[in-house]
């Protein structure tokens, strides 16, 4: 079929959707202060906003409601990573039939509790779409159930595409791009296939994973490809090969495929959170990661992008990760290790070098008689002041290595440093509250300043109006009292845990 022939078969098809049964024309909103800073507009389409919190009713709902009854009546069966999960079984509770549905066993909880709210019975099965989908043909087969696409079917596509006629319409001129998440493609099909059929001018993008990328693969191979492995953070997106008719229309009417990486996709729900005060799951914030991400490659100024926010269903747990990501994948956070002298003032000495900067985080654990290795985390402007903070540090003649790229260094060994010590004598913990304010940690230096060893360190920036510190000094016996008398005089909250048994069993002298 030729491409004009395509894209008037599916013209007619999208015009003549039936989603508005159930869906709503979601808002296209303009994230103003990230335009602002970053000199483009940023339009985000609020597909969060329909009732599952995704663009997936549009395409079940659509196909569903022209089975024929007796169809239905069998009861359907879909496979999905949860959001055409909540499509489909919102879908049967609006038509009046049942609903099964196989999802991988990594599915956020959200989606799980979100489908059973609707009445639809679930089975689990697999780690990723593909799995489920597997064992959703062989319980086609046994219970001839009506099978509900997520994403390679017509009717599905269409309405899918039904976003793009939206944006269209709500943005009438002066738009330069749209950018569409991935998965196994339906969306990013509908989208450009209207696309390019009504206003061809405009570019379409198709939004995937480093890590799941496989529609991205398969048009460089000019076949579908089938990965082995998928990640999973942007559950999704997880689909190990695209659809037959989704990579035909993709490869025919996309403009290009990004691929973004995690630390991007959690910089970018924290945009959406800050532009719109909601929190979008990772696969629903890939289309504003993109359009970051190509405007800062092509230095691009005064261009108009509408980013589609697919969905809204993440597990509440997720968020710490993705707010420890997001400095990263800003570049705004230099990790660092330095490597100081093991003598009194020298802790003083390498905060003094850092300046007033916002200290992120920071691990110390005495080391030996001669030298300490400390870990930390400092708030930046672009990886141009991590540079010239490492050739300050290294000037000072203490040793640096940045650590800010280093992915092991990111996810596991920020959170090891430590260890038990040997030969190290008379050293009282205490768990102390600093107020997060410039200069606080310098004014507690310079309370115990000369008196007493630092041996251990702890803290991290937790956004809160106190930061928790844990804090070792080698303090003599007859000088506690003094001791305890200057920390009293700095007025911060602070408590002997010396006899803690988790800091003896994991932190202790061994000696």
């Amino acid at each position: 079929m030729t491409d004009k022939a395509l894209q008037e078969q599916y013209l007619r098809r999208i015009l003549n959707s039936k989603v508005y049964d159930v869906a709503i024309e979601s808002p296209l909103d303009e994230a103003v202060a990230l335009s602002r800073k970053l000199g483009n507009r940023f339009l985000l389409k609020r597909e969060d906003l329909q009732g599952v919190h995704s663009f997936k009713i549009r395409g079940a709902y659509n196909k569903m409601s022209q089975l024929p009854r007796a169809a239905l009546e069998k009861g359907v069966l879909a496979a999905s990573a949860g959001n055409h999960a909540q499509g489909v079984a919102l879908s049967a509770k609006k038509l009046g039939c049942k609903a099964t549905i196989v999802m991988p066993v990594t599915t956020p909880e959200i989606k799980i509790a979100s489908v059973r709210s609707h009445g639809a019975s679930i089975v689990l099965s697999g780690d990723s779409y593909s799995d489920a989908a597997a064992t959703a043909a062989r319980l086609v087969k046994e219970k001839d159930y009506t099978f509900i696409p997520p994403y390679d079917d017509p009717e599905v596509i269409a309405g899918q595409g039904t976003v793009a006629m939206e944006i269209l319409r709500q943005r009438p001129d002066n738009l330069d791009a749209i950018f569409v998440p991935i998965g196994g493609g339906g969306f990013a099909a509908g989208v450009a296939v209207y696309v390019k059929a009504v206003r061809p001018s405009v570019k379409v993008y198709g939004v995937e994973p480093v890590d799941s990328d496989c529609m991205d693969r398969s048009i460089k191979a000019r076949r579908r490809v089938e990965m082995s492995e998928v990640g999973l953070f942007a559950d999704g997106v997880a689909v190990k090969k695209p659809g037959k008719i989704t990579f035909d229309i993709c490869r025919r009417f996309l403009d290009g495929i990004v691929r973004v990486s995690t630390d991007e996709t959690c910089a970018a729900i924290k945009d959406i959170f800050e532009a719109t005060r909601a929190i979008c799951e990772p696969a629903g914030a890939l289309a504003l990661a993109a359009a970051k991400q190509l405007a800062a490659k092509t230095g691009a100024k005064g261009e108009t992008y509408a980013c589609i926010i697919s969905g809204a269903n993440m597990n509440f747990d997720r968020i710490r990760f993705v707010s420890e990501q997001t400095e990263i994948g800003e570049r705004r956070e230099a990790i660092l290790e330095c490597r100081i002298p093991e003598v009194r003032g020298a802790f003083k000495n390498f905060i003094r070098k850092i300046g007033k900067r916002n200290v992120t985080e920071f691990n110390y654990r005495y080391f030996d008689a001669d030298k300490a290795y400390v870990f930390v985390g400092l708030s930046v402007s672009d990886r141009e002041e991590t540079r010239r903070i490492v050739e300050q540090l290294t000037a000072a003649k203490i040793g640096t290595i940045d650590l800010s790229e280093d992915e092991l260094a990111k996810e596991h060994i920020r959170h090891m440093v430590g260890g038990h010590t040997r030969g190290l004598h008379d050293e009282v913990v205490y768990s102390v509250e600093f107020p997060e304010r410039p200069g606080a940690l310098m004014d507690f230096l310079e309370a115990i300043s000369g008196r007493w060893n630092i041996t251990l360190f702890h803290y991290r920036n937790h956004g809160a109006d106190h930061g928790k510190v844990l804090v070792g000094l080698q303090v003599p016996k007859s000088e506690r009292r003094a001791c305890d008398a200057a920390l009293a005089s700095l007025g911060y909250a602070h408590r002997d845990v010396s006899n803690n048994p988790a800091y003896r069993l994991f932190l202790g002298n061994r000696d």
